[in-house]
């Protein structure tokens, strides 16, 4: 299939490796790109723990001179790419969770005390569901420390439209609610929605497919866990 990525470059060039691997091929569509904010404030506390929800976080992270002395903390990654992406870092004490934020909340609980020191979350800008809320209700303190913004692209990205204007797409992947919404937006305004109605959206969890509604795709297929395992393994279906 010809599969439309729309994720980031610097998360992109590992999954267009793994969708050749299988045959695909990729049109690199990404609608956001990463703006590391190297010059944000860092807080500085006894941390419990280190929570990171994205990989971009990680790489936001390691880029920091602060990181140096959290490296024996104990981590917990939201997924395996986020808890590889540690690990590439210089980060030793990981654990993944299973890949969204209610179960690294879980994760969290099970793993940290409430009474054993805050918390530090590695993050952006913009996060997809409320973990600080989620651990505030069970007694933790935690503190979010934003260390990149993911900034939206003001027009479809050439090869995207390119494939779509010709019809010479078949699939899109999907891995987040924002980045489902800025795809649509940016296709409609190049008037090319009606193209949508050709191709296949592989969504990495039913809060993606739902920022899809309204919208004319052949089909929805969501992954049965919000992992990208999950997802590859709708491409076979």
């Amino acid at each position: 299939m010809r599969l439309l990525v729309t994720r980031p470059e610097e998360d992109a060039a590992a999954l267009a490796s793994v969708l050749a691997a299988r045959g695909h091929e990729v049109v690199m569509s990404p609608v956001m790109s990463i703006r590391f904010l190297d010059e944000a404030e860092f807080p500085q506390r006894v941390w419990q723990a280190l929570l990171v929800t994205s990989a971009n976080g990680a790489r936001a992270l390691a880029r920091r001179r602060e990181a140096a002395a959290l490296k024996n903390l104990p981590v917990l990654a939201i997924g395996p790419a986020t808890a590889q992406a540690m690990a590439d870092a210089g980060f030793r004490r990981i654990e993944a969770a299973g890949g969204d934020v209610e179960t690294l909340a879980a994760l969290a609980c099970l793993r940290l005390s409430p009474d054993g020191g805050p918390l530090l979350h590695a993050a952006g800008s913009v996060v997809a569901g409320d973990l600080k809320a989620a651990l505030t209700a069970q007694g933790f303190e935690i503190e979010r420390a934003v260390l990149y913004e993911a900034v939206a692209s003001d027009a479809l990205p050439g090869a995207a439209h390119r494939a779509l204007a010709e019809n010479r797409a078949d699939g899109i992947l999907l891995y987040s609610p924002r980045t489902a919404r800025i795809f649509v937006s940016l296709a409609r305004a190049a008037g090319l929605e009606a193209a949508l109605a050709g191709i296949t959206a592989y969504c990495l969890s039913p809060a993606v497919a739902d920022a899809l509604e309204n919208t004319a795709f052949l089909t929805v297929k969501i992954a049965e866990q919000p992992e990208q395992a999950a997802l590859l393994a709708l491409l076979d279906g």
